[in-house]
């Protein structure tokens, strides 16, 4: 179980879900990970939901904007990163190879938000924090416990977030002959990233994978099923990580666990 009162730079700081129909996104993850329920009005008239273990916020979920809505996109969960000033990290991803795709924008007084993307693609946040600095609970149940880069350019990637926020990295030799690196900051493993594995063609897309902790995997994936979700990757025993699944909610937003 881990408190979190504020995030260093170039920690996942944050993770909130995009979805088509918020209700019945609140009803699928209440049931999941037990989460209870603020809702504040969006500018557009909708209204999001803040989602709580107990009293501590730990993500929200947010109707998709008019482009997605548009387009049909499924549901999506976002990755954050924490930056110290995000005009400074825009202005420094002109001198990258990496693509601004929104901001940065300042939400009220909680916050400024950028969406970028590495080289490779794969969306990815910052967040410059406010009044708010992001999860207030990590690596517990119910809580973001970890969150990996799925991309064609690992390489590239990796070399990408080391520029942009000077992470160190610690790399791992996998069966396949590939590598998964981790990004660090201060000594601690703060995210991965790695090329899609084959065996989940069809299943993952390159982008980011959002883990949430959980008491038991098992338990878990039976209470997505009994709520309409669906199972991409079975249970498995990974190495270094322990147990995980990855499981697709009634919206089509992509989510995996791991058992804390």
């Amino acid at each position: 179980m881990t408190k979190r009162t504020g995030f260093s730079e170039g920690e996942v700081c944050w993770t909130d879900l995009q979805t088509k129909d918020v209700a019945a996104a609140k009803a699928f993850y209440a049931e999941v990970f037990g989460w209870r329920y603020e809702d504040l009005p969006t500018p557009d008239g909708r209204s999001y939901a803040q989602a709580f273990l107990g009293d501590a916020l730990v993500s929200v979920i947010a109707p998709q904007n008019p482009q997605q809505e548009a387009a049909g996109a499924p549901g999506q969960w976002n990755v954050y990163f924490a930056a110290n000033n995000a005009r400074e990290l825009v202005d420094s991803l002109a001198h990258s190879n990496g693509t601004v795709e929104f901001g940065p924008e300042p939400v009220g007084d909680t916050g400024v938000m950028v969406f970028f993307a590495p080289p490779g693609g794969g969306t990815t946040g910052a967040w410059q924090a406010g009044t708010h600095f992001g999860t207030a609970r990590t690596e517990e149940a119910g809580a973001l416990a970890w969150a990996e880069l799925l991309t064609p350019e690992p390489q590239a990637a990796v070399g990408f977030f080391q520029q942009l926020f000077g992470h160190e990295v610690t790399e791992y030799p996998q069966d396949d002959g590939g590598t998964y690196t981790t990004l660090m900051v201060d000594g601690t493993e703060v995210a991965g990233i790695a090329t899609v594995p084959s065996e989940a063609e069809g299943a993952l897309a390159p982008g980011w994978q959002v883990y949430f902790g959980v008491a038991s995997v098992a338990d878990a994936v039976a209470a997505a099923m009994a709520a309409g979700g669906v199972v991409l990757i079975e249970p498995d025993e990974a190495e270094e990580a322990g147990t995980i699944a990855t499981l697709e909610d009634p919206q089509g937003a992509v989510f995996s666990l791991l058992e804390v």
